[in-house]
């Protein structure tokens, strides 16, 4: 027997962003239309079949007037409640029209400089290849980063990358909302998320003792988290198999305030500024990327951050989704360690120079070693954590950062690894009564 569709067990998606619960005026919307229902006609309908219609006229007449003085009650109840019902309405879909993502801005030139108050107010951040300053614009909290394009690029080209860039969500991201051009330089206006980069909840310099990130559930959920979010880039942000974020850092992730989530910045920067080269870009269909070529032009330049740079990239310069699974395979050995990604230590066994440490290489001294990793892994943890786990999470790590780029895995199947290990984390610390619901401050100390 074929079930009615109401009864059908409908399939949840693999990724949700949030429950979707019904609108407040769904209720008030069907006691309304059961209130109309009550009409004059309906009501002669019912007497007319009923036993007690056979009556004197006085009564039948009475009834009469009392149905009609009924009806009209009912009718004007319903016209109040049909009111109540459309106000409802229009106030669930403002609701639902402020939650749906703004449309993709190119702003005018003008209103940048007026947030930044002319390039004049205090900047949000600076690096050799860009400049950040928090503002508001339209009125809402924004941070507007200032690049320079890597290569020329037409206003339809680049209108349609906003368009579909824009059009992109997922919650481990932070959202592009729109973009300025001024003579040799692009101006993305990003969404203001409240929380600290991951290098610095990782090493603060105030106090190299303390980290926020002291229990090992908040790293898993940062690794979850991270994992999900490169794999929608690579697979489900609508721009083919071939978009590559290549600003895979602990400085361009943001670990928010109280919840510990991690989002990814710079969503959508490298395509943007013309870093990924495009060989005959399609402006009408561009979702087929064609083949990386990289370009001999000397006005092209590949960036990337010394210690996350896969081998292939520091000889060729073409940034691919392997190159950004490198790029996380470092994050989590980081993540997991509370070191840097590659520092130099001055040697102290009387040999002048400095010593090269990198996270990769201590990571496989103790896999190499058996019983290392507990003593590898962040102190600040107290050893509170599935060793089990941590060394699962260890060798993730290093299949990600592996010296052939055919041998990383995909980013689908390490969010698969990873969720799970985020599962048999929950219930280990659920077994040894550690709390799983927490929150943090990331104000200064």
């Amino acid at each position: 027997m074929i079930r009615p569709f109401c009864q059908r067990k409908l399939a949840k998606p693999y990724f949700s962003a949030q429950n979707y619960t019904n609108s407040p005026s769904s209720s008030s919307s069907s006691s309304s239309s059961s209130s109309m229902c009550k009409t004059k006609t309906s009501t002669d309908v019912i007497e007319s079949r009923s036993p007690r219609s056979r009556t004197s006229r006085t009564s039948q007449s009475a009834s009469t007037r009392s149905a009609t003085h009924s009806s009209s009650f009912s009718n004007s109840t319903s016209n109040r409640d049909w009111s109540k019902s459309s106000v409802s309405s229009r106030a669930s879909l403002s609701s639902l029209k402020d939650s749906l993502p703004d449309n993709p801005h190119i702003f005018n030139f003008s209103e940048i400089c007026s947030a930044t108050r002319n390039f004049l107010a205090d900047k949000f951040s600076s690096s050799s290849t860009s400049t950040a300053w928090r503002c508001s614009i339209r009125n809402k909290e924004v941070v507007v980063i200032q690049r320079k394009f890597r290569r020329p690029m037409e206003l339809p080209e680049l209108r349609e990358r906003l368009s579909v860039i824009c059009r992109s969500h997922h919650s481990s991201l932070i959202k592009l909302l729109g973009a300025s051009v001024s003579g040799n330089y692009i101006y993305l206006v990003y969404d203001y998320v409240h929380g600290v980069n991951l290098a610095d909840c990782l090493r603060n310099r105030r106090n190299p003792n303390f980290t926020v990130l002291s229990n090992w559930l908040s790293r898993m959920q940062i690794a979850t988290d991270l994992a999900h979010g490169l794999d929608y880039i690579h697979h489900f942000s609508g721009l083919n198999s071939n978009f590559v974020h290549n600003h895979i850092k602990s400085s361009s992730i943001i670990v928010t305030d109280e919840t510990l989530n991690a989002k990814i910045c710079h969503f959508g920067t490298s395509e943007l500024c013309g870093e990924v080269l495009v060989e005959n870009p399609s402006v009408s269909d561009p979702g087929k990327l064609k083949e990386l070529k990289r370009s001999g032009s000397r006005t092209v330049k590949f960036e990337g951050t010394r210690g996350y740079m896969a081998p292939e990239n520091q000889i060729t310069g073409i940034s691919t989704q392997k190159t950004d699974v490198y790029a996380f395979g470092v994050v989590i050995l980081e993540l997991l360690c509370g070191e840097e990604a590659l520092k130099y230590k001055f040697n102290e066994d009387g040999d002048a120079g400095y010593r090269r440490l990198s996270v990769i290489d201590t990571a496989r001294e103790a896999v190499a070693e058996d019983g290392s990793v507990r003593k590898w892994v962040d102190r600040r943890l107290r050893d509170s954590f599935p060793v089990d786990v941590a060394e699962k999470m260890v060798w993730i790590g290093l299949e990600c950062v592996e010296e052939d780029p055919e041998k990383r895995p995909d980013m689908g199947r390490v969010a698969i690894l990873v969720s799970k290990l985020y599962l048999e984390s929950k219930k280990w610390a659920e077994n040894i009564g550690v709390p799983t619901d927490f929150s943090f401050s990331l104000a200064p100390r």
